[in-house]
């Protein structure tokens, strides 16, 4: 096997795991599963799970996908997306986290030293 040929696998093993770590997260949420920044009904603050591991699993399988396709379509475009939607959602994850660290205070940073951003 060449050196581009186990990128791919590696990138296509990226993509199957994604939507498994996705999931995952999603069911972490349970009944606190929430789209964006919500002030108003903020629930819980969710920390189990999925979230044991990373702060933002589904942004990492986000992530994932990015990384994954471009190790398999290794072109310049795959790359300018990938570049593009990690910073995107760093981004959108550091505004939640100002509004997390807000609405949780003490708890939040508790949280914040004990599992990463990302991984």
């Amino acid at each position: 096997m060449d050196h581009n040929e186990i990128a791919a696998w590696l990138g296509a093993a990226l993509c199957v795991l994604a939507p498994v770590l996705f999931l995952w997260g999603v069911v972490s949420f349970g009944k606190s599963f929430r789209v964006g920044i919500d002030l108003d009904k903020p629930g819980a603050l969710v920390s189990n799970g999925a979230f044991s591991v990373s702060r933002n699993p589904l942004y990492v399988a986000f992530m994932m996908i990015l990384i994954g396709v471009f190790l398999i379509f290794p072109t310049w475009i795959f790359f300018a997306y990938l570049i593009a939607g990690v910073w995107l959602i760093d981004r959108q994850v550091c505004r939640e986290e100002n509004s997390l660290r807000e609405i949780y205070g003490r708890e939040y940073d508790a949280y914040c030293n004990k599992v990463r951003r990302y991984i």
